[in-house]
C-alpha cells in the first residue's frame, strides 16, 4: 500500500512536561501503543511520528516530544529536539498535568513554550491533563488558573475516558481548515487532455527501481487533473517530442538537464522543472525567483551555502557537491561554498551572501517556510536549486511563465 508522503501530511505536535501523559494521549487518539509510556520520567527522548488517517481533516502525522523540563543529564539537547519540531508542526497540543498544579507549581515552561508557538504564529490547544486525578469541586478552580495565567482557552481531557479523546478530535478538526494549505504542484496549470512530457533522467541520486519523490508526485498530480503524461530520459527526448509532432502542451524537466531540454524545444513549448514546481508547493515562488536573480551580483569572496533537506551518501557528480558549485564557480568566480543537510540547518546564516536549498521533497510546508523565514529575518536571499540552475543558463524568466497570473 502506497501511503501519503510525511511531508505532505498535517503535522500535530504534543508538548508538556516530563509524564504529563503526552505519550497515553497519542496512543489513545491513534488507537494504537505508538509511544512507550512509563512512570519513570524522561521515556519519550526523541521525537517519536505516528502518520495516520484523522477524518475529516485525512492525512495526519502526530509528534510525541521529549519532556519541556526535562532535566536530566541529556536534558538539553532532549528539548532543544523537541524545540526544533516546532518549525514543522501545524498544530500543537499542549498538555498540563493536573499533578503540577495541584501542587501549587508555576507555570513558567508553559509560558515559554506558547510564546514560542505564537511567535511561529500556529495554532494550538491548551490541555488539562489527568482530569480524573482531580475532586469534582476543584476542577473549575484549576481550569481557571490556567486560563488567567496562560491567558488562553483550555480544554480537559481525562485518557481513560473515550468521550474527552473525542473532543481533543473534535478542536484539531476545528483548526485544521485554517491552517491546511493545498500544496498547488502543476494541476492547476493543465487542462484536461493536456498532453505532458516529462525528462526524468535517473542519475546516481535516483534510487535503484523507482522514480525519484517530486517525480512521482508530479505524475499523479497530472492524472489526478486529467492530463496525460509521458515520461522519457534524457536520450529519448527527440523520440518522445516526436510522439507530439514537438508539440507537447507541457514539457516538465529535471533542473540539471534545463540546458539541453531547452536547446532543443520550441521557444513557445511552456517549460519548467520539478524543483520549481516542488518550490511553488513548499515554498514562495516570488521569495526563491528573488534570491536566484541574486546569482548576479555574487563575486568573489562571497560566501553561499547550499542546503538539503535530506541526507545521503556523497558519490560522484553529486548535485549539492560538485556539479552546483561548479556552475556557480564558473558563473560568479572564487567564491566560498559550504554545504548542510538533514535537520542541519543553521541559526545564524548572517556570513552568507545567498542560500541554494534543495526542492524539499521531504520536509512539510511548515518547515519549509520556517527555514525562509529564518533567511527574510537575516535579510538573507534564498532560492532552490532548479530556480538558481535556470537563472544561471539564463532561463529562469521562461521557466516561470507558466506559473504568472492570469
Amino acid at each position: 500500500m502506497i501511503e501519503t508522503p510525511r511531508g505532505n501530511r498535517v503535522h500535530i505536535a504534543i508538548y508538556g512536561r516530563t509524564n504529563a501523559g503526552k505519550s497515553s494521549l497519542i496512543n489513545k487518539i491513534t488507537n494504537q501503543d505508538i509511544s512507550l509510556v512509563s512512570e519513570m520520567r524522561g521515556t519519550t527522548t526523541d521525537p517519536v511520528y505516528k502518520a495516520m488517517e484523522l477524518l475529516p481533516i485525512g492525512p495526519v502525522v502526530f509528534i510525541d516530544t521529549a519532556g519541556i523540563d526535562d532535566t536530566t543529564e541529556l536534558g538539553e539537547l532532549r528539548v532543544k529536539k523537541t524545540k526544533e519540531i516546532l518549525n514543522k508542526m501545524d498544530i500543537a497540543l499542549l498538555l498540563i498535568s493536573t499533578e503540577v498544579l495541584l501542587e501549587n507549581q508555576d507555570l513558567s515552561y508553559e509560558k515559554e513554550w506558547i510564546r514560542e508557538i505564537k511567535k511561529r504564529e500556529k495554532p494550538f490547544i491548551v490541555i488539562l491533563n489527568k482530569m480524573d486525578l482531580v475532586p469534582e469541586g476543584k476542577i473549575q478552580e484549576l481550569i481557571d488558573r490556567v486560563k488567567v495565567e496562560l491567558e488562553c482557552e483550555v480544554s480537559t481531557v481525562a485518557t481513560s475516558r473515550e468521550e474527552s479523546i473525542q473532543r481533543i478530535k473534535a478542536k484539531l478538526i476545528e483548526y485544521a481548515p485554517k491552517i491546511v494549505i493545498e500544496e498547488k504542484l502543476i494541476g492547476d496549470k493543465i487542462k484536461v487532455g493536456d498532453r505532458v512530457l516529462l525528462v526524468a533522467p535517473q542519475d546516481i541520486q535516483a534510487p535503484k527501481g523507482r522514480l525519484i519523490l517530486p517525480q512521482v508526485q508530479v505524475i499523479r498530480d497530472i492524472l489526478d487533473n486529467g492530463g496525460i503524461p509521458t515520461v522519457v530520459t534524457l536520450d529519448n527526448l527527440k523520440e518522445g517530442l516526436a510522439i507530439f509532432q514537438g508539440r507537447p502542451d507541457l514539457v516538465i524537466t529535471d533542473s540539471q538537464v534545463f540546458k539541453a531540454v531547452d536547446e532543443v524545444l520550441d521557444r513557445d513549448v511552456p517549460l519548467t522543472s520539478f524543483s520549481i514546481i516542488m518550490a511553488r508547493a513548499k515554498g514562495d515562488l516570488d521569495t526563491l525567483y528573488r534570491g536566484a536573480k541574486r546569482i548576479n551580483e555574487l563575486k568573489d569572496g562571497d560566501r553561499v551555502l547550499i542546503a538539503e533537506a535530506c541526507t545521503h551518501h556523497q558519490l560522484k557528480g553529486d548535485i549539492a557537491r560538485e556539479k552546483l558549485p561548479m556552475l556557480l564557480q564558473k558563473r560568479a568566480g572564487n567564491i566560498v561554498i559550504d554545504n548542510c543537510s538533514g535537520k542541519n540547518f543553521p541559526e545564524d546564516i548572517s556570513k552568507y551572501s545567498l542560500v541554494i536549498h534543495c526542492g524539499s521533497c521531504m520536509l512539510n510546508r511548515a518547515e519549509t517556510m520556517s527555514r525562509l523565514g529564518v533567511c527574510s529575518g537575516q535579510e538573507i536571499p534564498i532560492t532552490n536549486f532548479g530556480m538558481a540552475i535556470a537563472e544561471i543558463n539564463g532561463i529562469l524568466d521562461r521557466v516561470m511563465e507558466i506559473f504568472k497570473e492570469g
